[in-house]
């Protein structure tokens, strides 16, 4: 299916199942929509919408690309479906732009579901071990990736391959063969990756203020747990689960997690609502995880 956004840009969207209405927010910036099977697993409990946020995937390569564009998107995919309020559901930077539409239309945002992202503080309060983490979980594969992430110029296949050594890396669990095939899967088919959306938006997040995102998400309450997701720090989202005055967190320390924003027939409220936040997962090179951050490529 396709809609229109409000200056005409053609974004990809999918409905499925029944029941309340989840949108999810896939990673990136710069990738396509990866929660095919996080769909499946809420089709016979919500009515899930995907999409393919702008100049990515099955969308339109159009940009520019913002982070209050994605939002006007995100809003436009709202008002397409004829949905008066959402539960979001956003991973990596999907995860930080849902938060950004919840903060922007808390009437329209019941909860929100923040799994894997980078919270609201520094990179450099999670990124160092988030490197030292996917080097490790590369393994063999490190020498190409490595190669592969030091030239200039990719071609779609050297790309394809890159990015499939990471997102392997992504995957929890000591069965490493598994999560190749799962990487495999996610990579196909192959929609490329928009490095110019990436950087322009990953360029305009360093320049927000550390300080004004505290303030905006002072009032709301955070529920975080932690799963088992090696190489994903949690100090990215503490910053988030701190700013609330309810602020807490559980759940094993060693993986990432999901905060959730919880709401209710008024919308997610600052000093009453719950929001719900995860670890911090982001990797770079243009490579977008289907999670959300720079390693040197896109996020995800």
């Amino acid at each position: 299916m396709t809609l229109k956004t409000d200056d005409g840009t053609r974004l990809w969207a999918e409905r499925t199942g029944e029941g309340d209405p989840v949108v999810l927010c896939h990673g990136g910036p710069g990738l396509w929509d990866t929660l095919e099977d996080v769909a499946a697993l809420l089709a016979d409990r919500a009515a899930v919408y995907r999409w393919d946020q702008r100049g990515c995937g099955r969308s339109e390569r159009r940009g520019p690309c913002s982070v209050a564009g994605s939002v006007a998107d995100l809003d436009a995919v709202r008002r397409h479906f004829g949905l008066d309020s959402v539960t979001l559901l956003g991973h990596s930077w999907g995860a930080r732009l849902a938060l950004h539409y919840a903060l922007a239309h808390p009437e329209r945002v019941t909860r929100l579901v923040y799994v894997s992202g980078t919270g609201i503080g520094p990179d450099s309060a999670w990124h160092p071990e988030f490197v030292r983490n996917l080097r490790s979980a590369i393994g063999e594969g490190l020498p190409r990736w490595e190669e592969l992430k030091s030239r200039e110029r990719l071609t779609e296949a050297e790309e394809r391959e890159m990015c499939v050594l990471q997102w392997a890396a992504d995957f929890a669990g000591p069965d490493r063969e598994r999560a190749r095939v799962l990487a495999e899967r996610m990579a196909t088919p192959w929609l490329g990756v928009n490095s110019e959306c990436h950087a322009e938006i990953v360029a305009e997040t360093r320049t927000m203020s550390e300080h004004q995102l505290h303030v905006a998400c002072g009032g709301l309450r955070v529920r975080s747990s932690r799963g088992r997701r090696p190489g994903h720090p949690a100090a990215g989202s503490g910053g988030l689960a701190g700013a609330g005055p309810a602020g807490r967190q559980a759940g094993d320390a060693r993986g990432g997690g999901a905060h959730a924003v919880g709401g209710g027939s008024g919308g997610v409220r600052r000093g009453g609502r719950a929001l719900t936040a995860g670890a911090g997962s982001e990797p770079g090179r243009v490579t977008p995880q289907p999670g959300g951050g720079p390693e040197g490529r896109p996020r995800a």
